[in-house]
């Protein structure tokens, strides 16, 4: 094909993998109209409808689905070559993606940064706080942070904290008005302050162990949030028991605002690691920011 058609095949793939020419005009800077013209030129010149679409969505054809499974990977690779280049250069640089759940972005991610970015200033840093298991391939992220055992087996996965463990707590004015909780099953009498994650669809369980019994705790109460912050909050207001990772709550449990309940149903479990594509190239910045947030034990 013409050396100047690549633009419109790089085009192509970047709407059918977006399925939106809102989003894809956004993501390369063009306007939607002058996208739509480029792929129906595309299109007139294949001879193909590449794109099914309606006033709602937009996906591939079948022709249109095997030319982005051949171009995709293709531009990709090129990609990758391309940032390995700024190997050759002084400093590494460029833009690193990443997705990740609230708590490892302030409690691990935001950290570190502090230390990486004034070292690295041609080096820009996105996280976006996500709570879906985002697939970063499809969403052009470079990398993702989950929990270990729930990363993809394809993936490179680093630690990049020590083992977690949650704790059950609440204020001590919610225990003067509520008996507190000896087993699992004493939290059905309990106001709980719920959490809500995409990937669970209902509210998130909680999940206690001890000698090889597993409970998952679903309680009811008032409040649900999907935020760190606002759970916490909400348990140092009285308001409910909540299902905290242990380091946000250990300085208040130790300071006398928060009571910790059912430590012994509470086990350690692995902790957050950085995942990222298989490939033969990954970015220089990329690879920096990894050897920066590989947890090593004290």
């Amino acid at each position: 094909m013409a050396h100047e058609n690549f633009n419109d095949l790089a085009a192509f793939a970047i709407v059918a993998q977006e399925r939106s020419f809102t989003r894809a005009a956004a993501k390369l800077g063009v306007s939607q109209s002058a996208l739509s013209q480029t792929i129906r030129a595309l299109e007139e010149r294949i001879g193909l409808r590449l794109l099914t679409r309606t006033t709602r969505s937009v996906a591939p054809t079948e022709a249109g689905a095997r030319l982005l499974q051949t171009v995709a990977p293709r531009f990709e690779e090129i990609q990758a070559q391309l940032a390995a280049l700024s190997e050759l250069r002084e400093k590494p640089a460029g833009t690193v993606r990443i997705t990740a759940g609230e708590h490892p972005a302030t409690s691990i991610l935001q950290p570190a940064l502090k230390r990486f970015l004034p070292d690295h200033p041609d080096i820009t840093v996105e996280i976006i706080v996500d709570y879906g298991l985002t697939d970063i391939v499809s969403e052009g992220y470079d990398a993702g942070v989950r929990m270990g055992e729930q990363v993809a087996k394809d993936m490179i996965a680093v630690p990049i904290g020590p083992e977690m463990r949650m704790a059950v707590v609440a204020s001590p004015a919610y225990f003067k008005k509520h008996p507190i909780p000896l087993v699992p099953q004493d939290m059905t009498a309990h106001t709980c302050i719920n959490m809500r994650l995409p990937t669970y669809g209902g509210l998130f369980p909680w999940g206690l162990e001890k000698d090889g019994r597993e409970v998952k705790v679903r309680g009811e109460g008032q409040l649900v949030f999907n935020s760190l912050g606002l759970r916490l909050s909400s348990a140092l207001d009285g308001l409910g028991v909540a299902y905290m990772p242990e380091d946000q709550v250990l300085p208040h449990i130790a300071e006398g605002r928060l009571i910790r309940v059912l430590e012994d149903w509470c086990p350690y479990f692995p902790g957050y690691h950085l995942y990222y594509p298989n490939r033969r190239h990954s970015s220089p910045a990329l690879s920096l920011l990894v050897d920066t947030l590989r947890y090593r034990a004290p």
